[in-house]
């Protein structure tokens, strides 16, 4: 199983390249499931969660072809509505698969999804939703059975904002007969983007952005070609790098809009942020000043940027506090922080962080993809050595991570 190894210490200077968004990217390419003909996608990231949908979407029947960064699928084959849990488990995005099939073949059999461990995330929104629509629903050893000979327009209400329930229902609701309304849906940029693109297919949807959406149903939709949205958390990734390191780093073809939150509080620690087009500059401070995070929906502070801020906080002076309101166990990294050399307390869903003055290098484990991150992170800033395992959560959302650190003078290697 391959590590990370890095030597810290290093201030990291030079320019990076933001990849699309693995979280808008996993939805549209579900979409192609809802359309015959080729649809073409650009700026796809070459990731493992990329991967896995596109090998469930060819199980399904769709063809799949690949060329660098760009994929094409044609879902006129579809023919098969089970999703099988070797492919499933993998990614608890393969969810998304569960309305387009019932939209297009009136049936779809899922497994329940697997992912990181940092939460149930149930998928009850999706399935109170999809009843809502008319389907009937029928759990049965660890499968979703789902079927309708017509889905028929409703107002659906979700509790709490769910950005892969507002997506999938968004995908039910644009072949359903007559008006659904979703109220209280996300309104994250990668949820703006699937609006996007399925109205590009002919889909009629309002209030993008927004927490009401309205969409107006249609019998057919059309093939698009379109180019996959910056991944926001990437670029927050490489600002905090930047920070952390006391260096300084361009980040292009990033979309400056989608990281006001993260812009905000990097700010308040005494970190220089410019932004000019879709370029934005980080230089950071001598001294890092603690600051308070609470995580929320968008346009919130992001919970996929948490980790990586804590480890900025445990070298920041003073005392900080991160609440995370969004997942239960999202503090699993704590452990690994505490390592090396990190004073950080948990209580319930908060963090105290006690700013020391260095971290110190140190064998880690990670256990999920932002926690990964964050132990980069810290490794980067750390003294002496620091081996980072158990990376193949980084390669579901980080395309060549250590290369790009690389690029900007980080003296880290992957080893196999």
């Amino acid at each position: 199983m391959d590590k990370i190894v890095i030597h810290g210490g290093k201030a990291l200077v030079g320019s990076v390249r933001i990849g699309g968004a693995k979280n808008a990217a996993l939805p549209i390419l579900v979409s192609s499931l809802l359309t015959d003909g080729w649809c073409t996608y650009e700026n796809v990231p070459h990731l493992r969660d990329i991967e896995s949908i596109k090998q469930l979407l060819t199980h399904l029947g769709a063809e799949v072809e690949t060329d660098g960064h760009t994929v094409r699928i044609n879902a006129a084959g579809l023919s098969n509505h089970e999703a099988p849990y070797d492919l499933v488990r993998k990614m608890r995005a393969s969810i998304l698969v569960l309305c387009p099939l019932v939209a297009r073949l009136k049936k779809a059999r899922v497994s329940l999804p697997g992912g990181c461990a940092i939460g149930a995330r149930p998928i009850n929104f999706h399935l109170k939703g999809l009843t809502l629509l008319g389907a009937d629903i029928d759990l049965d050893h660890g499968y979703v059975d789902a079927s309708a000979k017509t889905l028929v327009g409703n107002e659906i209400f979700f509790d709490i904002p769910s950005v892969t329930g507002t997506e999938n229902l968004l995908m039910a609701a644009v072949l359903a007969e007559g008006t659904t309304i979703l109220r209280n849906a996300a309104r994250e940029p990668e949820v703006v983007a699937l609006i996007d693109v399925l109205n590009l297919m002919g889909s009629k949807i309002k209030g993008a952005g927004t927490s009401i959406l309205t969409i107006q149903g249609v019998k057919k939709l059309r093939p698009v070609h379109v180019s996959i949205i910056p991944d926001r958390i990437e670029t927050g990734t490489f600002m905090v790098a930047a920070a952390l390191t006391k260096g300084s780093i361009e980040i292009k073809d990033c979309e400056p809009d989608h990281v006001t939150g993260i812009i905000h509080k990097l700010r308040q620690t005494g970190t220089e942020v410019s932004i000019k087009g879709k370029k934005i500059y980080v230089k950071g401070s001598k001294t890092i000043q603690s600051i308070d995070i609470k995580t929320l929906p968008y346009p919130g502070f992001p919970t996929d940027m948490q980790a990586q801020f804590m480890v900025l906080m445990a070298i920041a002076g003073g005392l900080s506090i991160i609440s995370e309101t969004i997942f239960e166990n999202r503090f699993i990294h704590v452990s690994e922080l505490r390592r090396l050399g990190a004073d950080i307390t948990v209580s319930g869903n908060a963090a105290m962080i006690k700013g020391v003055p260095s971290l110190s290098g140190a064998p880690v484990m990670a256990t999920d993809l932002r926690a990964s991150a964050s132990l980069i992170l810290a490794g980067l800033v750390a003294k002496g050595t620091t081996e980072v395992n158990r990376i193949y959560h980084l390669d579901r959302g980080y395309e060549a991570i250590e290369k790009k650190f690389q690029k900007l003078g980080a003296d880290i290697e992957r080893i196999q």
